[in-house]
């Protein structure tokens, strides 16, 4: 009845919340109150606009809770049935009033300050020493499972082939607009199954290109334009995320010349895409291509981003990112160069990292296409 293709099983949760059971336990914790509605759906498969959960440490999950309110009673039942449901509207209290005892975190990341001080007061009536804890779910959603990587594989090929479906009907032609392109690709990928577009679809021409999140306008594409695509789908309620750069009739010069340091930059961020790499050190393998070919000004943000749940996730990778890359992460690689006023190029795929290296899930060409 409920859309549920984006968690596999129960027991997939099941594990997903002993991983954090045994994280939190770790930092001194004996349980926590998850409320982020992202982090709900990945430890429970709930996909409900109001809920939370509770996490104990320790092995035995039969403490656990997931609170939601009456709308979701029927749906909460379906998609979390190895979890005992609290129906109540305000859902971390409920969680609180349920523990009994302990110290217990909730998301810092997420909560106001007026909602934790509320919740304070309640803990200390039963019991309960409240803290803190932050992104500790986000940590272990870094490294995909392969149910997970399905479902981002899946998203990537919806955005591809519908792509590749636009430029086949010459839809992205000079004496179109902008918003008319970017509206064209949604209802393909909606066309080809996709959920949901996974943010709204950039489409910047001319000396919008140069604009990083250009949002699409009624201006009109022209022959002699860059047509700067970036663009993503929702399947089973992960995304994908790639960008295209294309040019209406014959390049200049100066087009050219851009778009080729940047798709040798974007091949030499690929190749750094090693289990253990350091993430600043995968950004400079990419932007140090695109610094000693003089361009280095007019590349203004980080190489790339983790996609999963959420468009944008851990890891980050860029000049000031810390960390190394884990096994299992699927990341994006996205180096840009950006000439205001005239126009910018920018290539981006969708990687998955695992031990035997990098695999692309986005497989349109990168070349320069003349259209």
């Amino acid at each position: 009845m409920f859309n549920n293709v984006d968690m596999h099983s129960s027991a997939i949760h099941d594990t997903r919340r002993a991983s954090l059971a045994r994280r939190i336990g770790d930092a001194g914790l004996d349980a926590i109150i998850v409320s982020d509605l992202v982090n709900v759906r990945y430890l429970t498969g709930f996909t409900g606009s109001n809920g939370a959960v509770l996490v104990h440490a320790g092995p035995d999950r039969d403490g656990d809770r997931i609170a939601t309110d009456g709308r979701y009673t029927t749906q909460v039942a379906e998609q979390a049935p190895g979890l005992t449901a609290l129906i109540e509207r305000d859902c971390p209290p409920a969680l609180i009033r349920a523990t009994g005892s302990g110290t217990v975190a909730v998301e810092g990341h997420v909560i106001t300050v007026d909602a934790y001080r509320r919740l304070a007061d309640l803990a200390e009536t039963t019991g309960v020493t409240l803290t803190t804890a932050t992104d500790e779910v986000e940590a272990l959603r870094i490294a995909k499972d392969d149910g997970e990587v399905e479902f981002i594989t899946s998203a990537c090929r919806i955005g591809d082939a519908a792509l590749a479906a636009l430029v086949g009907r010459g839809a992205i032609a000079a004496g179109r607009t902008e918003r008319q392109v970017a509206r064209d690709l949604e209802w393909e990928m909606f066309a080809l199954g996709a959920e949901s577009i996974a943010f709204e679809t950039i489409v910047a021409a001319g000396a919008s290109s140069a604009v990083p999140h250009h949002r699409p306008t009624d201006a009109v594409l022209a022959v002699g334009d860059l047509v700067k695509i970036d663009f993503g789908a929702v399947s089973g309620g992960y995304h994908s995320d790639m960008t295209r750069t294309f040019v209406l009739g014959e390049p200049a010069a100066w087009q050219s010349e851009i778009h080729a340091i940047v798709l040798t930059a974007q091949r030499a961020g690929r190749e750094a895409l090693e289990v253990g790499a350091d993430l600043a050190g995968i950004d400079s393998a990419a932007r140090d291509v695109i610094a000693e070919a003089g361009y280095g000004d007019y590349y203004v943000h980080g190489l790339g981003h983790g996609v999963g749940l959420r468009i944008h996730e851990a890891p980050g990778i860029g000049a000031a990112a810390s960390g190394t890359l884990p096994d299992g992460a699927t990341v994006t690689v996205e180096p840009g160069i950006y000439l205001p006023g005239r126009g910018g190029v920018r290539i981006e795929d969708t990687l998955v990292v695992t031990d035997a290296g990098p695999t692309s899930l986005t497989t349109t060409s990168r070349a320069l296409r003349v259209l």
